[in-house]
């Protein structure tokens, strides 16, 4: 679905902002992109989703040079963008009812379905989007994004705004379309989004890839191998750090009963933090 080689691009020039990227994205695999503030995230979507040109290197989309038949493409994605892009003065009925007019209409979904899926609040559809909150604007701009039902889904920080709910929502959702065969292209700095919805991750700073690998393989080939357990003895708590193997014959230790055995795999965060040696604000 995407195939990135030997990516480069710079703002300015003599200071290069992606340092030779290279990654591909598979048919219905969501693909997390994941990185701090300035890491190149967001510029390497603007290139995948050509808004941005003057790059270095090669990107293929559908098989596809993407400065080649670029209607096509645009026809073929969906976007959403870190800040919603709308039309403040307009309602999110007019919105969406003039996104949709640059799409084929026999592939554009039902608008009022789309809102109810997304919990919309039916009192705003016909107010101006300068009076809805951050989540309201969130949820009007995935509509856009899933309009024209793509192939191809671009979302960047997509559960900024919202509140927990509506990011579980919003995961959902994302869920869904990958049941659909969708491919999703998340960028974001959110570790949790990453770790529930990512088939696989890839870490970016300083405009390059650190690692890339699922989830799960990250965290084992990072993890320390030790199990913290919380027990009783004798009428006292404690708790103990053992190495995982010292568990294959038993609790090795006089305990009367065990309270709780957790694994101290790292979080995708202590991990991002290996790699890169920066956190992610």
């Amino acid at each position: 679905m995407i195939k990135v080689k030997d990516l480069t691009f710079s703002y300015q020039k003599n200071k290069q902002t992606l340092h030779g990227l290279t990654f591909s994205v598979s048919d219905g695999e969501i693909f997390g992109f994941l990185g701090p503030n300035g890491s190149g995230k967001s510029t390497t979507q603007k290139i995948l989703t050509g808004i941005l040109n003057g790059y270095g290197g090669e990107v293929n989309l559908f098989n596809q040079s993407i400065v080649i038949k670029q209607k096509e493409f645009q026809e073929k994605i969906g976007v959403l963008f870190e800040f919603p892009y709308l039309y403040t003065n307009l309602s999110a009925l007019d919105n969406l009812n003039y996104f949709a007019s640059f799409y084929p209409r026999e592939n554009c979904r039902d608008i009022f379905e789309l809102l109810e899926m997304l919990d919309f609040k039916n009192d705003y559809l016909k107010k101006p989007v300068s009076s809805y909150s951050k989540g309201m604007r969130q949820r009007v701009s995935m509509a856009r994004a899933l309009l024209s039902n793509p192939q191809l889904l671009f979302l960047d920080e997509p559960t900024s705004g919202l509140d927990p709910s509506g990011a579980v929502l919003f995961r959902k959702i994302i869920e869904e379309e990958k049941k659909k065969g969708t491919t999703v292209f998340l960028t974001t700095h959110n570790m949790v989004d990453a770790d529930l919805l990512c088939d696989r991750v890839a870490f970016i700073a300083d405009g390059e890839i650190k690692a890339l690998d699922t989830p799960k393989k990250l965290k084992e080939k990072n993890s320390n191998h030790q199990a913290k357990i919380d027990y009783l003895y004798q009428g006292k708590s404690t708790t103990i750090t053992i190495e995982i193997a010292e568990l294959g014959g038993g609790i090795p230790f006089p305990h009367d009963e065990i309270i709780s055995i957790h694994s101290k795999e790292p979080t995708l965060e202590d991990i991002f933090i290996h790699y890169t040696g920066r956190g992610l604000s």
